[in-house]
């Protein structure tokens, strides 16, 4: 049986690539002792095959094959558009 791939859902910090943007996800967890609430972000590269996302979208990104050395997401959809003022 095949497993499921991991789907993301963050910001785009940067569209400057072709092709590629750059998403933050936080995760939010508990510290085991003190119980504070704690934040943490990592950074992943994700292919954007028609460069529709721009930073400040709200993206969901899946897990792939690796297409480059840092990119194995893709774009699978924005969920919210940034305000452009």
């Amino acid at each position: 049986m095949r497993e499921q791939r991991r789907a993301l859902v963050g910001t785009v910090v940067s569209d400057k690539m072709e092709k590629t943007v750059v998403v933050q996800v936080e995760r939010v967890s508990r510290h085991p002792l003190y119980g504070k609430v704690m934040r943490s972000h990592k950074k992943y590269k994700a292919h954007d095959e028609t460069n529709e996302a721009h930073t400040g979208d709200v993206v969901q990104i899946r897990e792939c094959r690796p297409i480059s050395k840092d990119k194995t997401f893709y774009v699978e959809t924005i969920l919210e558009r940034a305000v452009v003022i």
